[in-house]
């Protein structure tokens, strides 16, 4: 009998937080994929008129959403892969103790209070040509000419310094936690041993971070894949579409140009693409953690 109570006591305590996720997270995802099969215009004559998965056949046919996609993957392994290893190298540097560390540690993270709007119209004033002090430092310093509105490259790797400057304290902070909690006793056999720093951190220190890593690593995809507010501000998408992402792209198709169903269709392909993605990266990543226990 008291088991029955538990039981009901604990759905009692989850029922809010399960009718909030349905209510705002479940069925708008239902009403998506439904929409998506239909091809809706609000401001057309036709309504909305039911077309079965055209919109998916348009979107693998539709060259400026493969160039879109094919430019977030590029953002996306660029500003995965820098923050992980400048996140790291920042974490195994705060569990050592140094002068002026917890001031170090309080501005390191206040880029997470920032929103990416504002993160993007910061970045705009520093790069603005003529205006900002990267423009003029660079020019000063190393000869350079940093002119986002006349080069794809360089707008491209701004936004790419941007999202890393951004969302590398997360990754520190996340890494951290996972460093101070490993346990001692394996380093301490490691330095009895003689082994050297880089194969403590091969064989002990990455095998046993690895959850954290993932973990990470899995939270930094999804975030990169979605990138929209930041990006837009800093460079609306230019110049000549050199940093159109997908996401950008899907609110040009749905608030530009009303086309809810082909943005649904896009944002169901995208949320696919993600999961596969995430997939893919967890079974590649835990085969080899089961490889090398073995």
């Amino acid at each position: 009998m008291g088991g029955v109570l538990s039981r009901r006591a604990a759905w009692a305590f989850l029922a809010p937080t399960l009718l909030v996720l349905g209510v705002f997270g479940f069925l708008p995802f239902v009403y998506v994929i439904w929409v998506s099969f239909h091809d809706w215009n609000l401001f057309g004559t036709r309504g909305r008129v039911y077309n079965g998965a055209d919109n998916f056949r348009q979107l693998v046919v539709d060259p400026a959403f493969l160039e879109a996609l094919g430019r977030t993957l590029l953002f996306t392994a660029w500003t995965v892969a820098s923050t992980i290893i400048l996140g790291f190298l920042l974490a195994k540097l705060l569990t050592r103790d140094f002068p002026g560390k917890s001031f170090f540690r309080g501005v390191h993270t206040l880029p997470l209070m920032i929103a990416p709007i504002t993160v993007g119209a910061t970045w705009r004033l520093m790069t603005a040509q003529g205006f900002g002090p990267l423009p003029y430092y660079l020019d000063k310093w190393f000869g350079i000419t940093l002119n986002l509105g006349a080069s794809g490259t360089q707008a491209f790797f701004a936004a790419v310094a941007m999202d890393i400057w951004h969302w590398t304290p997360l990754v520190t902070l996340t890494l951290l936690a996972g460093l101070v909690s490993l346990p001692s006793e394996p380093f301490e056999a490691a330095r009895v041993d003689g082994a050297s720093a880089l194969q403590t951190f091969r064989h002990i220190t990455l095998p046993l971070l690895l959850p954290t890593l993932l973990t990470t690593v899995l939270l930094r995809v999804m975030d990169a894949l979605r990138v929209v507010e930041d990006v837009f501000m800093l460079t609306g998408e230019g110049p000549a579409g050199a940093t159109r992402f997908v996401g950008i792209y899907l609110w040009r198709q749905v608030f530009a140009k009303s086309a809810y169903g082909y943005g649904s269709a896009m944002s169901v392909l995208l949320l696919y693409f993600t999961i596969v993605l995430c997939w893919l990266l967890y079974v590649v990543s835990t085969g080899r953690r089961q490889k090398a226990a073995s």
